[in-house]
């Protein structure tokens, strides 16, 4: 793969500038890697929206089956789900009207970026993004 998905003035812009970010795959098992990213995002000031078939609060925040569910907008959907489910979940992205697809580190599908880049969406894929708010200091 290349940085194709790794612009740095997207990630600095959807790190620094980005209020609502989705997690897709955020359930309330505090051991899996989404539930640190969020609760990372959120203690920056990012309002956190849970996705998860179970629908469960997460870190006080009222989590939605589907990111169709989610009132008001979402400007970041974090895709933390396998790979090969990582295509449908940046469609219902597109869908939903979101300003940003973020598929963190071996959630890769390239395929899906493109869609999600040509329908307007940013979109930063295979990077952390704890470790890329840590290089901004």
């Amino acid at each position: 793969m290349t940085d194709e998905f790794a612009d740095q003035d997207v990630i600095r812009r959807l790190l620094n500038e980005s209020g609502t970010w989705a997690f897709v795959g955020l359930g309330d098992n505090p051991d899996r890697e989404v539930h640190n990213q969020a609760r990372l995002l959120q203690r920056r000031g990012k309002r956190i929206v849970p996705v998860h078939p179970a629908a469960e609060t997460v870190l006080g925040e009222q989590g939605y089956a589907s990111l169709a569910d989610i009132p008001g907008k979402v400007d970041v959907v974090g895709v933390y789900r396998r790979a090969e489910q990582a295509g449908q979940v940046v469609d219902e992205a597109i869908a939903a009207g979101a300003k940003a697809v973020w598929l963190p580190l071996r959630v890769i599908d390239e395929a899906a970026a493109r869609r999600a880049r040509d329908a307007g969406l940013d979109v930063v894929m295979d990077r952390c993004p704890a470790v890329e708010w840590a290089r901004r200091g």
